[in-house]
């Protein structure tokens, strides 16, 4: 093989691999903000459900109850 069928062939090698690697980081770049903006969507429909219903001052007087029975009373 001559020296420039060797060169060209690297070359081309050379730039098939960069160019994968490009591909694949350009795809994985966006990734966290999608999981982000869906951890936010969850949540606050987990905080809308809670004040639409009675179970969110359900929660609120059970650890109100709670705090109160480890403080030993009015906290005084």
């Amino acid at each position: 093989m001559s020296n420039l069928m060797l060169k060209a062939s690297v070359n081309a090698k050379v730039w098939a691999n960069t160019s994968v690697q490009r591909m694949k980081a350009r795809a994985d770049q966006g990734q966290g903000a999608v999981e982000y903006l869906g951890i936010i969507v969850v949540v606050v429909a987990i905080i809308g459900v809670l004040m639409t219903t009675n179970f969110g001052n359900a929660i609120s007087t059970a650890i109100t109850a709670q705090i109160t029975k480890v403080t030993g009373g009015g906290g005084k």
